[in-house]
């Protein structure tokens, strides 16, 4: 039989038995090609090997998402600090909750295991996001806090992950809570001073957690001051029963705002609760028929258009007639009374008898010089607008010279009544630090005798045995002040069982520097007052503690101290 010889390098399925032509060429060649491919694919692996070691160890500052996603709809926002640098409100970074519906798997299971930890998560609004494949990312919660975003990272849900953004602390928690007002969720200011460094200082627009570099802004608030004065009120509203309370402290040299509260107060960090009507800022945000606080104002026209003096008598002893209206004095005297006793013992009689003597053209060009006749504004924000008497006849001026048939803000009045006090020169009230030149355009608004005058009439009305604010007195601090108690209106007609209680003060009165201005809302009588709500047994004791604990801070020494120095 004849043997077939096949070599390798034969082509399989041929028939012919022939040997391949080259085939000795190719069996050279395999090895070489073979190292080549080896040596190219391990070549390429290195490469892919060193690019990922690389990336491994190269430092992220952030995420970068090959995703569809909002861009630059954060905000990095300058601190806030009180006068002596002390911190209210900053930027931290806080994870936030995203899903990309392309990457989640069960989109029920993920809503299922949020809802355990996030209850009040909308179910049917998530799971309709994570339901459009279409879309790539999808915000589900913004600005958790490190324990419950870890929760929600021991679920393991494939396609939920988060990132990193600023949000907005306030380390001081409530404190001054209105006045620092508030920001959205993409830490844009939506009120108050936060609102107002949007609008004039400045912020940032970012897309990551990037903390902003522009200087910190400082107020003109004292952190101290700010918390005795929501102390003192916080007891006063439990002590008095009130539904609310207000209080301001005012350098009524510079303008200064050096504490500001309403009660109930909010907290910056969680605002809704401004919404409720009870939680309103009362300081600028609401207007008041203030009462015999207003005979300040009144006194001070007459003294300065030169209608009386503090000696003038005034026959008080008959009611005033207004119509079918009759205007008496609570407690009356019994006889004539000088301007100086008109102010102290908070006669109705006198200080409409002092209006009417002034006629209305007078009495509201005063009031107008006085900033009284139109809206108040702060870098926190415009006061409301004031509630003036549609006419300026017998009947409106008699009223509106003990502080009724008018309702301004508080913080209207309390200006007002600083630059009566300052020596007679206009100021402007500001909640930013002062800077030197601020009152600069400052005009003259009364005599510097009016000025004085009117401060011995303050100091006066506490030292006085009559006066009504004795329980103001704070012994070394030269305390001066006038109540008010107004009966609240309510559809128009007033409710004498509801009344607005207040003090305004100032110390001290050598040299006055500081006012301050306590309101009580709805206060009740109880066995400390005798049953009475006046303003004289519940806002001027207030007024006494207050300045007993703030004075000092303020740097105002007691006389006794002076004295020996």
């Amino acid at each position: 039989m004849q043997r077939r010889n096949i070599s390798a390098g034969a082509v399989h399925g041929g028939g012919s038995g022939q040997q391949v032509p080259g085939g000795d060429r190719l069996r050279r060649r395999a090895p070489v090609v073979n190292a080549t491919l080896i040596g190219g694919a391990l070549l390429a692996f290195g490469s892919v090997g060193a690019q990922l070691l690389s990336l491994g160890l190269t430092p992220r500052t952030h995420m970068s998402m090959a995703v569809s996603e909002p861009v630059a709809t954060s905000f990095s926002r300058p601190d806030i600090i009180d006068r002596n640098g002390r911190l209210l409100a900053t930027d931290v970074e806080a994870p936030s909750l995203f899903a990309d519906p392309a990457i989640v798997i069960d989109r029920d299971e993920v809503v299922e295991k949020l809802v355990t930890v996030l209850p009040d998560l909308d179910q049917s609004d998530l799971r309709a996001a994570l339901s459009d494949k279409a879309r790539r990312f999808v915000w589900i919660r913004r600005g958790l806090s490190p324990k419950v975003a870890q929760r929600i990272h021991n679920l393991g849900l494939p396609g939920v992950s988060f990132r990193k953004e600023l949000r907005r602390a306030y380390p001081a928690g409530a404190l001054a809570g209105h006045l620092l007002g508030s920001v959205n969720v993409d830490n844009k200011g939506t009120a108050g001073i936060e609102k107002y460094i949007d609008d004039v200082i400045g912020v940032d627009a970012v897309n990551s957690a990037t903390l902003s570099t522009r200087a910190p802004v400082r107020l003109s608030l004292d952190v101290g001051v700010q918390h005795a004065l929501e102390d003192e009120l916080d007891t006063a509203v439990r002590r008095y029963k009130s539904e609310g309370a207000a209080g301001l402290v005012l350098d009524i040299k510079t303008g200064e705002i050096v504490a500001s509260a309403s009660l109930p107060r909010i907290d910056p960090a969680r605002p809704t609760a401004a919404i409720d009507a009870a939680h309103a800022e009362k300081i600028s945000g609401g207007t008041y028929e203030l009462g015999s606080v207003f005979k300040t104002l009144t006194v001070a026209m007459a003294l300065d258009e030169g209608l009386a003096t503090p000696a003038t008598v005034l026959d008080v002893r008959e009611p005033l007639q207004a119509g079918r209206h009759t205007i008496s004095d609570l407690h009356s005297a019994g006889r004539p009374l000088t301007v100086a006793e008109v102010f102290t013992h908070s006669s109705n009689v006198g200080a409409g008898m002092l209006a009417l003597q002034a006629g209305p053209d007078r009495t509201r060009a005063f009031l107008q010089k006085l900033g009284l006749l139109d809206a108040a504004k702060t870098e926190a924000g415009i006061a409301a607008q004031p509630q003036l008497p549609e006419r300026w006849e017998r009947a409106e001026l008699i009223t509106v010279s003990y502080g009724h048939g008018i309702a301004v803000s508080p913080l209207q009045f309390a200006a007002a009544t600083a630059s009566i006090l300052n020596g007679g020169v206009s100021i402007t009230p500001t909640v930013l630090k002062y800077q030197a030149g601020t009152n600069a355009k400052a005009t003259r608004l009364v005599t510097r005798e009016t000025s004085a005058a009117m401060a011995r009439l303050f100091r006066l009305n506490v030292m006085d045995a009559d006066g009504t604010g004795k329980r103001a007195d704070v012994p070394g601090y030269r305390v001066g002040g006038k109540t008010g108690t107004a009966e609240l209106a309510e559809n128009g007609r007033y409710d004498k069982k509801a009344v607005l209680s207040s003090f305004v003060a100032a110390f001290p009165m050598d040299d006055p520097h500081y006012l301050t201005f306590v309101l009580l809302f709805e206060p009740k009588g109880s066995v400390e007052t005798g049953g009475q709500r006046t303003a004289s047994t519940n806002a001027a004791p207030v007024t006494a503690r207050l300045i007993g604990r703030i004075a000092s801070q303020l740097g105002v020494a007691p006389m006794s101290v002076v004295a020996t120095q």
